[in-house]
């Protein structure tokens, strides 16, 4: 039972280890293509401020992509035999690289729509924002409808 055990943690560790160096690679590579982007559109005359936008959406999709996988390798960490420290740091690191994912994400669906290039992300935060403008509007108090009109017969 031990060697299983150690075999398990053997592996652990290795898959742990991937998830990282993908996250360094994915990192990596993004900040390539932001800079081809960036120095390809930057040398074009009055495209300087779409070349920004277009390479701030390249890197915001590569860390958005390498939290996820940094996410991964964080509870993987924790899953063979955690203390409650291990479990609370492990909510903590959880919790802050969800809400820099969800505020990146929120940005490029923000980046994307003044790109004009529709995303599926920037298609889900409009989708969030127009069902809740819908239910905003449904909720009008029956001082603001205006009277039906009145025929006399």
């Amino acid at each position: 039972m031990e060697q299983v055990q150690e075999v398990l943690r053997f592996a652990n560790t290795i898959v742990v280890a991937v998830c990282q160096f993908l996250a360094m690679v994915v990192i990596t590579i993004g900040i390539a293509k932001a800079l081809r982007i960036f120095l390809r559109d930057a040398l074009t005359p009055g495209r300087s401020a779409a070349a920004i936008r277009e390479s701030r959406l390249e890197l915001g999709h590569s860390f958005s992509l390498a939290l996820g996988f940094l996410i991964g390798a964080s509870i993987l960490k924790t899953t063979l035999a955690p203390t409650w420290t291990d479990i609370g740091q492990l909510a903590a690191i959880i919790a802050i690289r969800t809400i820099l994912n969800y505020f990146l994400l929120h940005d490029i669906s923000v980046q994307s729509e003044t790109v004009d290039q529709p995303t599926l992300i920037a298609t889900l935060f409009r989708r969030k924002r127009k069902a809740a403008h819908l239910e905003a509007s449904a909720h009008i108090s029956d001082d603001q409808v205006p009277p039906p009109d009145k025929k006399e017969v």
